[in-house]
């Protein structure tokens, strides 16, 4: 352990804490807590309950927030008292426990400055995510079922909650797509990165011959739509259809028309949602993905009129973002990152953490060279 100089790496960490704190604005966290206990303490606060719900999930996020700062404060201070007595003993064992909660607060400080990147208008939203079969037959439709699991892994890892919002299954496997929301404070702006189109290489277990087979699946991610965004849409603007809802291969699960299929008109965008038990919960699901979409198509459209104001109309996005290949070689690649996986049986089951980091920090270098 004598190649290892803590004094300096603690240095470093508390230098890359402090870094953070100022970007975080710690201090304004701790002034909106307890603005917000003040208003979670007025006796009258459940006259109204979307009121009253929206100020103590507001505040619970922001109470987590300050502390994962102040308890990685807490670990390097405990860190150094660690390695203080480890040379005092002479103990070799606590030097090896030092490096490993070097090591940890390490990974949780880059996760940590991962989210102060997360500055744009909506990042601290919930997402809503779709996941669509391209091009590759059945092996697409699997493939899209593929990557909700993941996903759906991924969030139950981190303990943010989801909800399976619909559900459109493939003739013979997979799906032709699905849409659920993940809810958590920056949801949106974390998984707004796996946006794009996702490539999948693979032996097809679907082909008798064995043939190897590139299938496309397509990733959407709006942010959730909140009631003080004001996105209207009048009614002469909406085409609504109902069914029946369907499970896989065909097979009814509801004996009444409750799925709704919903079509803003002037852009085409179509929504299905058919979860909800009822058609008037399912068309007020899918009113509201609706209205999340359109908020972002909204945002989109004015992000592309200021860069062509700034003479700047390049896309940030190509129209594929990450490959993942089984075969002949076992390798998940990020195409725009860079960023890689040498096991995607581990990717599959949720282990993205890399690619969405990586995601994030290389928008953040986009956005930071869109300003210069």
């Amino acid at each position: 352990m004598a190649d290892i100089d803590f004094s300096q790496e603690i240095s470093e960490l508390r230098s890359t804490l402090s870094s953070i704190e100022d970007v975080s604005d710690v201090e304004g966290i701790r002034a909106e807590i307890a603005e917000l206990s003040e208003q979670a303490g007025a006796p009258n606060l459940w006259d109204d309950p979307d009121a009253a719900q929206k100020v103590t999930s507001k505040l619970s996020h922001r109470q987590s927030d300050l502390e994962r700062i102040t308890r990685l404060e807490s670990r390097i201070d405990d860190l150094e008292v660690m390695i203080d007595l480890a040379a005092e003993e002479n103990e070799p064992s606590l030097l090896d426990d030092a490096k490993t909660e070097l090591e940890s607060i390490k990974k949780s400080l880059s996760e940590l400055e991962v989210v102060t990147l997360l500055s744009g208008e909506y990042d601290p939203r919930d997402a809503v995510i779709t996941i669509r079969a391209g091009a590759g037959g059945v092996d697409a439709a699997d493939f899209a079922e593929m990557l909700m699991r993941m996903y759906l892994r991924w969030a139950e890892q981190r303990g943010w909650s989801t909800k399976v919002m619909d559900t459109s299954y493939a003739e013979e496997a997979g799906l032709k797509s699905a849409t659920f929301e993940v809810n958590a404070p920056f949801a949106f702006g974390t998984l707004s990165v796996e946006a794009g189109t996702h490539r999948l290489v693979r032996i097809s277990p679907f082909d008798n011959q064995g043939r190897r087979q590139t299938s496309f699946a397509a990733v959407e991610v709006v942010p959730l739509i909140e009631s003080d965004d004001s996105v209207e849409i009048p009614e002469s603007e909406l085409k609504v259809d109902v069914f029946r809802s369907s499970g896989p291969g065909g097979q009814s699960v509801n004996t009444t028309d409750s799925a709704v299929r919903m079509t803003h008109i002037p852009t085409g965008i179509v929504v299905s949602m058919q979860n909800e038990k009822s058609q008037i919960q399912n068309r007020a699901a899918a009113l509201r993905v609706m209205q999340s979409r359109l908020l972002l198509l909204r945002k989109q459209e004015e992000d592309a009129k200021k860069k062509e104001m700034a003479g700047d109309v390049k896309a940030s996005w190509g129209d594929q973002m990450r490959s993942y290949v089984l075969n002949p070689y076992q390798m998940v690649k990020d195409l725009r990152t860079n960023h890689e996986e040498g096991n995607p049986s581990s990717v599959f089951d949720g282990a993205i953490d890399g690619f969405i980091d990586a995601g994030i920090r290389w928008r953040a270098e986009g956005r930071g060279n869109e300003e210069d």
